[in-house]
């Protein structure tokens, strides 16, 4: 059974909305109040795109379109990289010195790829989830009971 000690962070994010919680509560209680918060707009593709499909030519000199880039895409994934990045250096600043991340699967994936290893090392536990809209209270439970599940 992991614990997550006071004042240590609950991090929730997903690819537009993110959300700090700093454990108040003594070990094996959770008590989780918001730290900070963020959020980015960030329209569907069809509304930041508006320019043809790129075009390319082949070695005989055809031309064919090639796939749009996915702009909504794009932004969800430099918000998670933000994410570790900013984290990193709390880390390193001695803000924290564990966390616990929640995510859903495509941020979580992203995120992974940008921690520092410092990062990882403090990352107690992943719980692949989307909960940027749940309360606190809500979101410590579910924290609670995977810190319970989780093994060593």
């Amino acid at each position: 059974m992991k614990r997550l000690q006071r004042f240590e962070r609950v991090v929730v994010f997903d690819g537009s909305r993110l959300a700090i919680y700093r454990n108040e509560a003594q070990p094996p209680a959770l008590d989780l109040k918001l730290e900070s918060h963020k959020s980015q707009n960030n329209p569907p593709t069809r509304q930041q795109g508006t320019s043809p499909p790129p075009r390319t030519n082949d070695s005989l000199g055809r031309r064919s379109a090639m796939e749009s880039p996915n702009y909504h895409q794009i932004a969800e994934d430099r918000f998670a990289r933000e994410i570790a990045v900013d984290l990193a250096s709390d880390l390193d600043n001695g803000v924290f010195g564990h966390v616990v991340i929640v995510a859903p699967p495509a941020a979580l994936a992203v995120f992974r790829k940008s921690a520092s290893e410092g990062l990882r090392k403090a990352i107690v536990l992943e719980i692949n989830k989307d909960l940027t809209k749940h309360p606190p209270k809500e979101i410590a439970g579910i924290v609670a009971k995977a810190l319970d599940e989780a093994p060593g």
